[in-house]
């Protein structure tokens, strides 16, 4: 296998080392941001940092880059306390990834691409039309990360909005069946494909797949 150290990182060419270093952890999620200023302006931007939490209460976090420029996402929740979260498929690629360009401070990339606002049950933030799995969360906290001067916002899950057909009995949600994208590194686009279920792992008990006919 090919080694690099810290130190050979350091000195790669700016756009090397971010596709290195974006990569090198696996698949992330894609996911688009929507939001809205207090004066009724909406934005929408991709992510690939939003994690889950915690399920009781239920709670999501993702990494705001440095605000040291303007960051409209980052504003308007702050604005208004809210935001949703909108999984991106196959067909939202393009679109998608374009909202990570640099626009101005007030631009709405809804105004620069395909993506569609959604409204839903007098809720004022917009959602992304087409997206099978949504999230309406309310911020709740934030954590500046001094090492890189970066936010980890925490946001509360209020109101989860979904595709039927995506659920299982159980609660969970198949989201390969919603051509779900996910992301590899900055820049590449990915279809995961359900490969197998576990039943909760016990020790000293064999693992067992829910699959698996002889499952108990």
């Amino acid at each position: 296998m090919k080694k690099v150290s810290k130190e050979e990182i350091s000195k790669m060419e700016k756009v090397e080392r971010l596709n290195l270093i974006n990569s090198c952890t696996g698949y992330k999620s894609a996911n688009l941001i929507a939001t809205k200023s207090a004066d009724g302006k909406p934005n929408v931007a991709i992510f690939s940092s939003v994690t889950h939490l915690g399920s009781q209460p239920a709670l999501i976090g993702f990494i705001m880059r440095p605000t040291t420029v303007p960051r409209d996402t980052y504003k308007n929740l702050k604005e208004t306390g809210f935001f949703t979260v909108n999984h991106i498929t196959v067909a939202m690629i393009a679109d998608a990834h374009h909202t990570s360009a640099n626009y101005e401070l007030g631009i709405s990339e809804f105004d620069k691409t395909n993506l569609v606002e959604e409204y839903k049950e007098a809720i004022e933030i917009p959602f992304v039309k087409g997206s099978p799995v949504q999230l309406y969360c309310k911020y709740i906290n934030e954590y500046f990360i001094k090492e890189n001067d970066t936010i980890h916002v925490i946001a509360s899950i209020e109101k989860l909005f979904f595709e039927e057909d995506l659920l299982h009995e159980d609660g969970w949600l198949q989201i390969d069946k919603g051509d779900v994208i996910s992301l590899n590194g900055l820049d590449g686009y990915c279809l995961p494909k359900l490969v197998d279920r576990f039943q909760y792992a016990r020790k000293d008990i064999p693992t067992k797949s829910f699959f698996d006919s002889k499952a108990d």
